[in-house]
């Protein structure tokens, strides 16, 4: 933008970005461009909350936050953006007052709805810079790929226990996160951090990184993260970084692109394979036999059924809750102690919600146990419906 259209600033302004205006490298100018940008924040969980709140902090003028989600008690570890007082609230409602006390001069705009292929290009287009604050592979490929086809940067950022990554995709000279993963993980292959856990203070400092890069990319100051990885392991404190080159094959950002408009990014990442009518229907006639809800199991307990119920979870884990009379053998402990168990007990397998039991009951089955069964929901399942005495997390 021309430096004589960039937007003035009043003396409240001045004053308030005092500390940028006597840095030559950003002064009156850099912070009429902050003013003058806009930032669409994906998500306003742990990345989200310390992104947009140093941008706002930092004077940028509009801010808009993607979500659809409630404050829950397990997200104040790190979504600092919310408090205790906005536990069962939405969590746009509470980013926004948050955002506005920290800074009543910008704008913040919020929409509260899932990012989807329908959506995404509306969504992202009124926006200079897209932080990418997701959690999960169907939505950074969207992204990603809407991020590319409109030609805006993405401040892209993940987390998992204690390492964390960030880059800056999809500028013109730079890779886009394809070039990095062509294809996603087999499903259930990378657990979600509500499996896994995270470190609280994990997605400050990487959010903080996304920020930063965005006002870099805004100002038109520095060096940002373009055809860099970085990677940050908190537990050593390290900082690594890679090189990274734009693939020309890149079926989106290549030379060649096949991908020219935006896909179903849930069958394109294996979590919803494509079916015909008729298959659904045989699906929904049959029902499932490979899963048992927490009710039907107390049901069947009540009865005095003989089930063995094997825990699946890590030992810290099963501390916090757990199924009377369950044994724990860890997910990454059962191919060496599925001996333990009788091929002719009816097994029900659980953990958390439900996604590592799968794999347990698949594995059990491929070694000759015809009786396993996948408690649906896992444990905050059976909390919620069944014991609600026990805690969650």
């Amino acid at each position: 933008m021309n430096a004589n259209a960039l937007p003035e600033l009043n003396k409240d302004e001045i004053k308030r970005y005092s500390r940028h205006l006597i840095m030559p490298e950003v002064g009156v100018d850099g912070q009429k461009r902050l003013k003058a940008g806009s930032v669409l924040c994906i998500g306003a969980g742990g990345l989200g909350s310390p992104a947009a709140m140093y941008l706002a902090a930092a004077g940028v003028g509009r801010i808009g936050v993607v979500d659809f989600d409630v404050v829950d008690f397990s997200n104040l570890q790190r979504q600092i953006i919310h408090g205790t007082k906005d536990v069962g609230r939405s969590k746009l409602a509470s980013a926004k007052d948050r955002l506005l006390d920290i800074n009543p001069h910008i704008q913040v705009d919020v929409y509260e709805e899932s990012l989807t292929s329908e959506n995404a290009l509306r969504l992202f287009e009124p926006y200079d810079v897209i932080l990418d604050g997701t959690d999960n592979f169907p939505t950074r490929y969207l992204t990603n790929d809407a991020c590319v086809l409109l030609g805006k940067p993405n401040a892209y950022g993940s987390i998992f226990r204690f390492e964390g990554q960030a880059s800056v995709f999809s500028t013109k000279e730079g890779p886009c996160y394809r070039c990095l993963y062509p294809e996603p993980p087999p499903p259930g292959l990378v657990p979600s951090c509500a499996e896994g856990g995270v470190l609280g203070v994990l997605p400050g400092v990487i959010g903080v990184i996304q920020a930063t890069e965005a006002i870099k990319l805004l100002t038109g100051i520095g060096e940002p993260l373009i055809g860099r990885f970085m990677i940050y392991d908190a537990l050593r404190m390290k900082f690594r970084e890679l090189k990274l080159r734009k693939d020309p094959e890149c079926p989106v950002c290549g030379t060649h692109p096949t991908v020219t408009t935006l896909i179903d990014y849930e069958e394109f990442c294996g979590l919803r394979p494509a079916v015909s009518e008729e298959q659904i229907a045989v699906a929904t006639n049959a029902g499932s036999a490979t899963e048992i809800s927490a009710v039907e199991l107390k049901a069947r307990l009540d009865r005095g059924d003989q089930l063995k119920i094997v825990d699946v979870r890590e030992p810290n884990e099963y501390q916090i809750n757990r199924i009377p009379g369950s044994q724990l053998i860890p997910l990454g402990e059962i191919p060496r102690r599925y001996a333990e168990l009788d091929p002719n007990d009816e097994i029900v397998v659980q953990c958390k919600m439900g996604g590592r039991s799968a794999k347990a009951a698949d594995y059990l089955r491929s070694v000759g146990f015809k009786r396993v069964l996948n408690l649906k929901g896992g444990i905050l399942d059976w909390v919620d419906k069944v014991d609600p005495s026990q805690p969650k997390y």
